[in-house]
């Protein structure tokens, strides 16, 4: 016998929140497998699924046999998602390298597009990831009320609610809120590094750079050229004869 899921309070939050959003664009952009016309559209709503899942995906991450099946209609959406969320790239990059509470917090907000409303909803999540496993928390994310309600069988999860009309600035991304690596295993690989540069680095942008020809360039190459002045020649005073220095006139 399962333990049932730990209740805890929902806060208000904006995903919580009624709104009549109108679009634009800094509105997230949907990406919904109903009504794919073409390859791009899909390979597009591919590329958004590794987006929000892995926040980036290189070419030995994909999983190739799970973009099969749902290129061919094989798997919904939903199975796409749930197939990332227990790839060994995440479970790698994200289950391994945090603590259950950590993995938890950003589980939801990759899947229910939310942030988690207090500890006490990371406690009742983390006891579902030490008594289920990791494939029993995902199912029940997914298999989840409030992921059936938002987001469906079709569509890929977004953050939800992140820009607000009545608000100057919205919410930062999850992904910078909330990085990959905990503070742990960021300090031993190294990252953040803080560099100083006793240097002042200029850009100049390339249509203003001087091409063949330009004046500019042999300016700069005249002034690298050093100078051979000719020295002023020494001669003493009294070796100067005045008088045959001063004109006349010849007679004959």
């Amino acid at each position: 016998m399962s333990i049932p899921l730990l209740g805890y309070k929902p806060s208000s939050q904006n995903v919580r929140v009624a709104g009549y959003d109108i679009g634009g664009d800094e509105q997230p952009k949907v990406y919904s497998a109903e009504n794919l016309l073409s390859l791009s559209e899909m390979n597009d709503l591919i590329e958004a699924a590794y987006r929000q899942i892995f926040f980036h995906a290189f070419r030995a991450d994909r999983e190739r046999f799970l973009e099969s099946q749902l290129r061919n209609g094989q798997i919904t959406v939903r199975d796409f998602i749930r197939g990332l969320l227990l790839s060994e790239t995440f479970y790698n990059s994200f289950y391994v390298k945090n603590s259950n509470y950590r993995f938890v917090e950003q589980c939801v907000q990759r899947v229910l597009g939310r942030d988690v409303y207090n500890e006490r909803e990371k406690i009742a999540w983390s006891i579902k990831v030490a008594t289920k496993g990791i494939q029993g928390f995902v199912d029940e994310l997914l298999d989840s009320d409030e992921y059936i309600e938002n987001f469906g069988y079709d569509i890929v999860p977004y953050q939800r609610r992140r820009v607000l009309a009545s608000r100057e600035q919205g919410e930062r991304p999850f992904n910078i809120t909330s990085p990959r690596y905990d503070q742990y295993y960021r300090a031993i690989l190294g990252f953040p590094q803080i560099i100083w540069q006793t240097e002042v680095r200029t850009y100049k942008p390339q249509e203003q750079k001087p091409t063949a020809g330009n004046p500019s360039l042999y300016l700069d190459m005249a002034r690298s050229l050093p100078s051979r002045a000719n020295a002023p020649s020494s001669t003493s005073v009294s070796n100067i004869n005045y008088l045959s220095k001063v004109p006349y006139r010849k007679t004959t």
